[in-house]
């Protein structure tokens, strides 16, 4: 950086430190035949909050209300998304090789590792750079017809599937996905400043696994404690989009296949946020 620099980068003709890096530069290019609006990751400090089921009932949400939606599975080694769309039979492909996403009953176009192994009870046992790698595979060797909405179910943590897609998708914003756990709290915030140190816009916190309501009266048991998502989310001056409840229902429609076929209102408010970006 010269001695005489007045932090204007936009004046400036020397290159230095200083300067905004130039995100673009890291973007893995779209096929030619694909069309993605929107990218939406659905990113979590740790596992087990159920990202993989909001980013299912997200999709599911958005494909209700008359959108065309796509699921990139990044849970490479632990992909989820394929069971509970009751999607088994191996993704087609062109005859260059570019993957065709599977398409669930209702119109959502998912591509999966769980979807081109020979067996989807197979181990996917790849090291970090291979598995960055598949991702951009996902993204820039699959056709994506007219996406508006694309979601991107990211492993838990801060490693290398979200510094990938940080970096080579196109990343309109993210959910953070919690549960009530006072812990969670610690977990969100390395989500949060891992997104703010990326610059990627932090859309809202949903917490998952909120409470239990009685079927008789209705009344909201909380299994795990008093949640603590409208602290975290002051805290960092991010909305709270959803509380969903432990539901029975959702286990038995996530083991048939069919959680397209489960209707809910607690993402409505996260679908307005998506449909006003």
């Amino acid at each position: 950086m010269s001695q005489s620099c007045n932090h204007d980068c936009g004046s400036c003709a020397e290159k230095c430190n200083h300067q905004p890096m130039d995100k673009s530069q890291f973007l893995a290019p779209l096929h030619p035949q694909s069309k993605v609006k929107k990218v939406i990751g659905i990113v979590s400090g740790k596992g087990g909050v159920g990202k993989s089921l909001v980013t299912s009932l997200m999709a599911v949400k958005m494909n209700n209300r008359n959108h065309k939606v796509g699921i990139l599975d990044g849970d490479i080694t632990g992909p989820s998304i394929p069971k509970a769309f009751g999607l088994h039979d191996p993704l087609m492909a062109t005859k260059e090789g570019i993957m065709l996403p599977a398409t669930t009953a209702t119109g959502i176009d998912i591509v999966s590792t769980n979807l081109i192994l020979p067996d989807e009870t197979d181990p996917v046992i790849w090291r970090g750079s291979i598995i960055s790698g598949v991702i951009k595979q996902f993204w820039s060797e699959a056709i994506w017809k007219d996406i508006e909405y694309m979601f991107v179910d990211m492993p838990p943590g801060t490693g290398d599937v979200p510094l990938t897609v940080y970096q080579s998708l196109p990343v309109d914003g993210i959910i953070i996905v919690a549960s009530p756990q006072e812990l969670v709290s610690m977990i969100v915030a390395k989500a949060v400043k891992m997104a703010q140190k990326m610059e990627i816009p932090i859309l809202g916190l949903v917490e998952n696994m909120s409470y239990i309501a009685c079927p008789d009266c209705g009344k909201k048991m909380r299994v795990f404690g008093e949640s603590h998502i409208h602290e975290i989310a002051k805290q960092y001056g991010l909305p709270v989009l959803a509380e969903i409840p432990i539901d029975p229902k959702i286990v038995e429609m996530v083991d048939e296949g069919a959680i397209e076929f489960f209707e809910e209102d607690w993402l409505d408010e996260a679908a307005k946020v998506l449909e006003a970006l």
